[in-house]
């Protein structure tokens, strides 16, 4: 579970994120685009400091990066992120309600987690970029995936991913425990298949 840490200034942030972790909370949440690139530093340093995962919510992207005439694409809010600091991020899916070009999308999930990433204009990397030491960003894939997405998402995504189902696990006509067990079942086929 997360314990989301945004708030409306940074005092109440870090309030939340010291109270996350004498609850033994391993894993904070920050909308990092709502709270802003300032207040994400700050919230990243303090969870690596204090071993906890800072996991990142792109809440108010789609306002910002699908807009044709103004705005930015997500590839550089994704790098901006990479500079600020988090340990993964929502990435679209490809598959499920989060659709995204294929292409542009695993070209921005190499810029969150490769240390090097060669110029393709194929998938928008449009120059070779070397991260040197900087660390990279776990890939979330969520929204609206279940375990019939599973070959498609473990060959966009490979090993280095988070997989988040929500109502994929909690939908499963049996009940949560059997949803569980299917993701995870199929996830390890898929896996062993390759």
């Amino acid at each position: 579970h997360y314990l989301n840490a945004t708030a409306g200034n940074c005092d109440d942030m870090m309030k939340r994120a010291v109270f996350a972790r004498e609850l033994g909370v391993p894993i904070v949440m920050h909308d990092y685009l709502t709270g802003g690139f300032t207040a994400n530093t700050t919230l990243a340093s303090y969870c690596r400091d204090n071993g906890l995962l800072l996991h990142i919510h792109r809440a108010m992207h789609a306002v910002i990066d699908r807009q044709k005439n103004h705005g930015m694409h997500f590839r550089v809010l994704a790098k901006a992120l990479r500079m600020s600091g988090g340990d993964h991020i929502h990435a679209g899916t490809v598959v499920g309600k989060l659709e995204g070009e294929r292409n542009i999308t695993l070209g921005f999930v190499d810029l969150l987690r490769d240390d090097f990433i060669e110029k393709d204009r194929s998938r928008g990397i449009y120059f070779t970029q070397d991260w040197v030491s900087l660390p990279g960003v776990l890939p979330v894939a969520s929204g609206g995936i279940h375990v019939w997405h599973m070959p498609a998402l473990v060959e966009i995504f490979g090993d280095d991913s988070v997989l988040q189902f929500g109502g994929g696990t909690l939908g499963h006509p049996w009940g949560n425990a059997p949803g569980a067990v299917a993701n995870r079942v199929v996830l390890e086929a898929c896996v062993q298949a390759r």
